[in-house]
């Protein structure tokens, strides 16, 4: 100290011989010092004067002795904690208090270690995995069954139907033929190849068809209208001789009164009632 600073910079008494704190180069007095510059402890309220260690957390300031746990009232020195509501605590009352329980392995989630959320539950990072390879989710996509969650690809090749056509995954939706899984889009008509979900379709050796086609490629002939008989939802026809009628066309030639259920006779290509 030169001889130009031999005394306090605020009270201006001579710092010879006593002890003294130096702020933006200038010499005070510890009472000076402790007066102007001391930070309130929040926890006793007094000064921390410049002789005591000062811990500071987040523009608050207490006492080495006062920085101690809000409930327990164990020292935080050198220890984690965690803040509440402005109050301290150590871990162990944090977790007791407010700390939320791994969905998966039911343990605390410790404060500072991180943690994942996943419909409205917490889990742990390391718990939160695949349950088929075991590999971390983290924010990848997943899907959920049974309350289990896996990875897609792990889950298409566990549970995703294929489809009967193109072999891909069905991920949503489809349609169930002949016990096998199809693709909207793949479900079509073997002839003009329309798609045949919601629609009526005939199936033939297996395969489906739409009405029409099934119509035009395998349908018999009435013998009186000539229109394809097709058997929709169970319409009646009658086959005579490898001759088919609509049950409404099965009439007798001359007078026209139906047929269905009555003897007749033939007559060349006509059949005849009795009368």
């Amino acid at each position: 100290m030169s001889s130009n600073d031999t005394d306090c910079h605020y009270c201006l008494q001579s710092l010879r011989g006593r002890k003294y704190a130096l702020r933006e180069e200038n010499a005070y007095c510890v009472t000076c010092y402790d007066s102007l510059f001391a930070n309130p402890c929040e926890e006793c309220k007094q000064p921390i004067e410049c002789n005591s260690k000062d811990l500071a957390y987040k523009g608050r300031h207490w006492h080495e002795g006062c920085f101690k746990c809000a409930k327990c009232s164990r020292s935080l020195v050198e220890k984690p904690f965690a803040a509440k509501d402005e109050l301290l605590l150590c871990t162990e009352c944090y977790s007791d208090e407010y700390s939320s329980k791994c969905f998966h392995c039911q343990k605390t989630i410790m404060p500072g270690s991180r943690k994942m959320e996943f419909k409205g539950s917490s889990w742990h990072e390391s718990c939160f995995v695949c349950q088929y390879c075991r590999q971390p989710l983290g924010t990848k996509p997943l899907i959920t069954k049974d309350n289990e969650n896996y990875c897609v690809p792990c889950f298409e090749k566990k549970f995703a139907h294929h489809c009967y056509s193109c072999k891909k995954v069905i991920t949503s939706g489809g349609v169930t033929y002949h016990d096998q899984p199809w693709h909207k889009e793949c479900f079509v008509c073997a002839g003009c190849k329309t798609q045949l979900s919601g629609q009526r379709f005939i199936s033939k050796d297996e395969y489906p068809y739409c009405v029409d086609c099934y119509s035009k490629l395998y349908a018999k002939k009435c013998a009186a209208c000539k229109k394809p008989i097709t058997a929709l939802g169970g319409a009646k026809f009658i086959s005579f001789e490898e001759r088919q009628w609509h049950g409404e066309c099965f009439n007798c030639a001359k007078c026209s009164v139906s047929l269905v259920g009555q003897g007749f006779l033939t007559r060349q290509d006509d059949v005849l009632c009795h009368e």
